[in-house]
Protein backbone atom coordinates (compact mmCIF):
# COMPACT_ATOMS: atom_id res chain seq x y z
CA UNK A 1 0.00 0.00 0.00
CA UNK A 2 1.22 3.04 -0.82
CA UNK A 3 0.27 6.85 0.94
CA UNK A 4 1.13 9.77 -0.35
CA UNK A 5 -0.28 12.82 2.38
CA UNK A 6 0.39 16.72 1.33
CA UNK A 7 3.03 15.79 -0.60
CA UNK A 8 5.11 18.95 -1.91
CA UNK A 9 8.41 19.49 -3.94
CA UNK A 10 10.15 22.20 -5.19
CA UNK A 11 13.09 23.09 -7.61
CA UNK A 12 14.87 26.32 -6.86
CA UNK A 13 13.29 27.84 -9.50
CA UNK A 14 9.62 26.64 -8.67
CA UNK A 15 7.16 24.40 -7.02
CA UNK A 16 6.46 21.27 -9.06
CA UNK A 17 4.10 19.10 -6.70
CA UNK A 18 1.46 20.86 -3.45
CA UNK A 19 -0.42 19.19 -1.43
CA UNK A 20 -0.77 16.11 -2.98
CA UNK A 21 -2.71 12.96 -1.90
CA UNK A 22 -2.90 9.85 -3.02
CA UNK A 23 -3.61 5.76 -2.00
CA UNK A 24 -2.47 3.83 -4.28
CA UNK A 25 -3.69 -0.08 -3.72
CA UNK A 26 -1.82 -3.37 -4.24
CA UNK A 27 -2.37 -5.28 -7.26
CA UNK A 28 -3.38 -2.51 -9.64
CA UNK A 29 -1.77 -1.23 -12.85
CA UNK A 30 -2.06 3.04 -12.42
CA UNK A 31 -1.70 4.91 -15.55
CA UNK A 32 -0.27 8.25 -14.73
CA UNK A 33 -1.28 11.37 -17.28
CA UNK A 34 -0.16 15.08 -17.11
CA UNK A 35 0.85 17.97 -19.35
CA UNK A 36 4.62 17.79 -19.72
CA UNK A 37 6.35 19.78 -16.41
CA UNK A 38 3.13 18.75 -13.86
CA UNK A 39 5.25 16.35 -11.95
CA UNK A 40 5.08 12.90 -13.35
CA UNK A 41 9.02 11.75 -13.28
CA UNK A 42 9.46 13.98 -10.06
CA UNK A 43 6.28 11.78 -8.18
CA UNK A 44 8.27 8.61 -9.43
CA UNK A 45 11.43 9.49 -8.18
CA UNK A 46 10.01 11.01 -4.73
CA UNK A 47 8.87 7.35 -4.60
CA UNK A 48 11.37 5.47 -5.42
CA UNK A 49 13.52 7.77 -2.60
CA UNK A 50 16.08 9.75 -5.19
CA UNK A 51 14.46 12.96 -4.14
CA UNK A 52 12.98 14.27 -0.49
CA UNK A 53 10.03 15.95 -0.10
CA UNK A 54 9.91 19.23 0.97
CA UNK A 55 7.12 18.65 2.92
CA UNK A 56 4.46 15.80 4.08
CA UNK A 57 4.73 12.44 3.76
CA UNK A 58 5.01 9.44 1.60
CA UNK A 59 4.80 5.59 3.18
CA UNK A 60 4.99 2.21 1.30
CA UNK A 61 3.67 0.01 3.66
CA UNK A 62 4.61 2.30 6.71
CA UNK A 63 8.05 2.73 5.24
CA UNK A 64 9.78 6.38 3.88
CA UNK A 65 11.51 5.76 0.77
CA UNK A 66 13.76 8.35 1.19
CA UNK A 67 15.39 6.43 4.29
CA UNK A 68 16.53 3.76 1.75
CA UNK A 69 15.86 1.15 3.56
CA UNK A 70 16.93 -2.40 2.21
CA UNK A 71 13.99 -3.94 2.82
CA UNK A 72 12.02 -1.97 0.49
CA UNK A 73 14.54 -1.23 -1.99
CA UNK A 74 14.68 -4.55 -3.02
CA UNK A 75 10.81 -4.72 -3.67
CA UNK A 76 11.04 -1.74 -5.68
CA UNK A 77 12.09 -0.50 -9.27
CA UNK A 78 12.27 2.62 -10.81
CA UNK A 79 12.60 2.90 -14.98
CA UNK A 80 13.40 5.74 -16.18
CA UNK A 81 12.49 7.12 -19.06
CA UNK A 82 16.25 7.57 -20.39
CA UNK A 83 18.11 4.08 -20.37
CA UNK A 84 21.81 3.70 -20.35
CA UNK A 85 24.14 0.67 -22.26
CA UNK A 86 26.45 -0.80 -20.41
CA UNK A 87 29.72 -2.08 -21.93
CA UNK A 88 29.04 -6.26 -21.32
CA UNK A 89 26.49 -8.43 -23.12
CA UNK A 90 22.86 -8.10 -22.19
CA UNK A 91 23.52 -11.71 -19.94
CA UNK A 92 26.41 -10.51 -17.97
CA UNK A 93 24.78 -7.03 -16.96
CA UNK A 94 21.62 -9.04 -15.55
CA UNK A 95 23.90 -11.66 -13.64
CA UNK A 96 25.52 -8.77 -12.05
CA UNK A 97 22.50 -6.44 -10.80
CA UNK A 98 20.48 -9.00 -10.27
CA UNK A 99 21.94 -10.12 -6.88
CA UNK A 100 20.59 -6.54 -5.81
CA UNK A 101 16.89 -7.89 -5.79
CA UNK A 102 16.65 -10.86 -3.86
CA UNK A 103 13.45 -12.79 -6.02
CA UNK A 104 15.16 -11.85 -9.33
CA UNK A 105 14.85 -14.68 -11.99
CA UNK A 106 17.83 -15.20 -14.44
CA UNK A 107 15.66 -17.43 -16.49
CA UNK A 108 12.72 -14.57 -16.59
CA UNK A 109 15.01 -12.24 -17.56
CA UNK A 110 16.15 -14.70 -20.44
CA UNK A 111 12.59 -15.88 -21.81
CA UNK A 112 11.57 -11.73 -21.87
CA UNK A 113 14.43 -11.04 -24.03
CA UNK A 114 13.61 -13.88 -25.92
CA UNK A 115 10.12 -12.41 -26.28
CA UNK A 116 11.48 -9.06 -27.63
CA UNK A 117 13.42 -10.70 -29.72
CA UNK A 118 17.37 -9.63 -27.92
CA UNK A 119 20.27 -11.47 -27.87
CA UNK A 120 20.95 -11.51 -24.35
CA UNK A 121 24.66 -12.46 -25.90
CA UNK A 122 24.86 -8.77 -27.33
CA UNK A 123 26.86 -5.70 -25.86
CA UNK A 124 24.75 -3.35 -24.93
CA UNK A 125 26.79 -0.69 -26.43
CA UNK A 126 26.43 -2.09 -29.24
CA UNK A 127 22.84 -2.33 -29.30
CA UNK A 128 20.14 -0.07 -30.92
CA UNK A 129 18.30 2.13 -28.20
CA UNK A 130 15.16 0.27 -28.45
CA UNK A 131 16.96 -3.09 -27.98
CA UNK A 132 18.78 -1.11 -24.80
CA UNK A 133 15.00 -0.38 -23.47
CA UNK A 134 13.90 -4.00 -24.28
CA UNK A 135 16.42 -5.48 -22.30
CA UNK A 136 15.76 -2.69 -19.48
CA UNK A 137 12.31 -3.59 -19.34
CA UNK A 138 13.39 -7.25 -19.48
CA UNK A 139 15.76 -7.01 -16.54
CA UNK A 140 13.33 -4.75 -14.35
CA UNK A 141 9.97 -7.40 -14.78
CA UNK A 142 12.84 -10.24 -14.19
CA UNK A 143 14.04 -8.76 -10.31
CA UNK A 144 10.07 -9.68 -9.38
CA UNK A 145 9.29 -6.99 -7.44
CA UNK A 146 6.01 -5.46 -5.63
CA UNK A 147 6.58 -1.67 -6.63
CA UNK A 148 7.52 -0.69 -10.03
CA UNK A 149 7.93 2.96 -11.57
CA UNK A 150 7.98 3.29 -14.99
CA UNK A 151 8.76 6.20 -16.97
CA UNK A 152 7.15 6.13 -20.47
CA UNK A 153 8.55 2.53 -20.80
CA UNK A 154 6.85 2.08 -24.31
CA UNK A 155 9.00 4.85 -26.00
CA UNK A 156 11.37 3.75 -28.12
CA UNK A 157 9.58 0.54 -28.70
CA UNK A 158 8.41 -0.66 -32.34
CA UNK A 159 5.08 -1.84 -32.99
CA UNK A 160 5.70 -5.30 -32.33
CA UNK A 161 7.78 -4.30 -29.23
CA UNK A 162 5.17 -2.41 -27.72
CA UNK A 163 2.68 -5.61 -27.72
CA UNK A 164 5.52 -7.63 -26.27
CA UNK A 165 5.49 -5.07 -23.62
CA UNK A 166 1.56 -5.22 -22.55
CA UNK A 167 1.97 -9.00 -22.84
CA UNK A 168 5.63 -9.54 -20.12
CA UNK A 169 3.74 -7.21 -17.89
CA UNK A 170 0.77 -9.45 -17.82
CA UNK A 171 2.40 -12.45 -17.61
CA UNK A 172 4.97 -11.82 -15.80
CA UNK A 173 3.75 -9.33 -12.67
CA UNK A 174 2.42 -10.56 -9.28
CA UNK A 175 -0.99 -10.72 -7.88
CA UNK A 176 -0.18 -8.40 -5.23
CA UNK A 177 2.12 -6.50 -8.34
CA UNK A 178 1.77 -2.45 -7.72
CA UNK A 179 2.73 -0.23 -10.91
CA UNK A 180 2.82 3.48 -11.37
CA UNK A 181 2.87 4.31 -15.17
CA UNK A 182 3.59 7.69 -16.24
CA UNK A 183 2.89 7.61 -20.00
CA UNK A 184 1.51 10.45 -22.94
CA UNK A 185 1.65 7.05 -25.41
CA UNK A 186 -2.25 6.16 -23.73
CA UNK A 187 -3.46 3.95 -26.68
CA UNK A 188 -0.24 2.16 -26.34
CA UNK A 189 -1.33 1.33 -23.01
CA UNK A 190 -5.20 1.58 -23.12
CA UNK A 191 -5.82 -1.88 -22.36
CA UNK A 192 -3.35 -2.40 -19.23
CA UNK A 193 -3.59 0.64 -16.90
CA UNK A 194 -6.84 0.62 -14.44
CA UNK A 195 -7.21 3.00 -12.30
CA UNK A 196 -6.12 6.30 -13.96
CA UNK A 197 -4.45 9.14 -12.34
CA UNK A 198 -4.40 12.95 -13.83
CA UNK A 199 -2.00 14.92 -12.61
CA UNK A 200 -2.31 19.00 -13.29
CA UNK A 201 0.73 21.71 -11.93
CA UNK A 202 0.95 20.95 -8.38
CA UNK A 203 -3.04 18.60 -7.55
CA UNK A 204 -4.55 15.56 -8.69
CA UNK A 205 -7.27 15.90 -10.66
CA UNK A 206 -8.43 12.34 -11.30
CA UNK A 207 -7.78 9.36 -9.26
CA UNK A 208 -10.65 6.82 -10.46
CA UNK A 209 -11.10 3.16 -11.99
CA UNK A 210 -12.04 2.54 -15.75
CA UNK A 211 -15.60 1.43 -14.06
CA UNK A 212 -15.91 4.50 -12.52
CA UNK A 213 -15.19 6.58 -15.08
CA UNK A 214 -17.17 4.91 -17.74
CA UNK A 215 -19.91 5.50 -15.01
CA UNK A 216 -19.92 9.12 -14.74
CA UNK A 217 -19.17 9.79 -18.32
CA UNK A 218 -20.37 8.73 -21.76
CA UNK A 219 -17.77 8.14 -24.70
CA UNK A 220 -19.93 8.73 -27.88
CA UNK A 221 -19.01 7.36 -31.14
CA UNK A 222 -21.65 8.70 -33.43
CA UNK A 223 -22.04 11.33 -36.19
CA UNK A 224 -24.25 13.95 -34.57
CA UNK A 225 -23.15 16.64 -32.50
CA UNK A 226 -24.63 16.80 -28.87
CA UNK A 227 -24.60 20.30 -27.26
CA UNK A 228 -24.31 18.71 -23.74
CA UNK A 229 -20.82 17.36 -24.98
CA UNK A 230 -17.66 18.35 -22.63
CA UNK A 231 -15.50 17.61 -25.45
CA UNK A 232 -15.88 16.71 -28.94
CA UNK A 233 -12.92 15.81 -31.53
CA UNK A 234 -13.44 14.96 -35.19
CA UNK A 235 -11.70 11.88 -36.39
CA UNK A 236 -11.99 10.33 -39.68
CA UNK A 237 -14.71 8.13 -39.29
CA UNK A 238 -17.00 10.54 -36.91
CA UNK A 239 -16.90 12.02 -33.34
CA UNK A 240 -15.82 11.47 -30.36
CA UNK A 241 -17.57 12.89 -28.10
CA UNK A 242 -17.66 13.08 -24.03
CA UNK A 243 -20.62 14.21 -22.08
CA UNK A 244 -21.84 13.43 -18.37
CA UNK A 245 -23.51 9.74 -18.32
CA UNK A 246 -27.07 11.29 -16.69
CA UNK A 247 -28.46 8.23 -18.65
CA UNK A 248 -26.09 5.18 -16.93
CA UNK A 249 -25.69 4.06 -20.32
CA UNK A 250 -22.60 1.35 -21.01
CA UNK A 251 -19.91 3.12 -23.43
CA UNK A 252 -16.51 1.97 -23.73
CA UNK A 253 -13.75 4.58 -22.78
CA UNK A 254 -11.40 6.64 -25.07
CA UNK A 255 -8.52 7.82 -22.82
CA UNK A 256 -6.95 10.63 -24.69
CA UNK A 257 -10.42 11.82 -24.91
CA UNK A 258 -10.54 11.75 -20.99
CA UNK A 259 -7.61 13.25 -20.61
CA UNK A 260 -8.57 16.23 -22.96
CA UNK A 261 -11.70 16.71 -21.29
CA UNK A 262 -10.59 16.76 -17.56
CA UNK A 263 -7.92 19.18 -19.29
CA UNK A 264 -10.99 21.18 -20.54
CA UNK A 265 -12.85 20.92 -17.35
CA UNK A 266 -10.68 20.72 -14.04
CA UNK A 267 -12.99 22.03 -11.56
CA UNK A 268 -15.64 19.72 -13.05
CA UNK A 269 -13.47 16.89 -12.98
CA UNK A 270 -12.61 17.59 -9.71
CA UNK A 271 -15.65 17.68 -8.61
CA UNK A 272 -17.14 14.77 -10.07
CA UNK A 273 -14.44 12.00 -9.33
CA UNK A 274 -14.02 13.53 -5.91
CA UNK A 275 -10.97 15.35 -6.10
CA UNK A 276 -11.89 18.94 -5.01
Amino acid sequence: MIEINNLAFSFPSRDVLQGINLRLEEGKFYGLLGENGVGKTTLLTLLCGLKKPKSGTIRIDGRSPFDRQPSLLQEQFYLPEEVLSVHATAAAFAREKGVFWPKFSMEVFQRLLEGFEVDARQRMDKMSAGQVKKTWISFALATGVRYYYLDEPTNGLDIPSKAQFRKAIMQFTHEDTTLIISTHQVRDLENVIDPIIILDSKEVLVNASIEEIESKLYFDYGQEANPAALYAEQTPGGLIQVYPNDSHAVSKINLEAFFNTVHHHKEEAKNLFGNQ
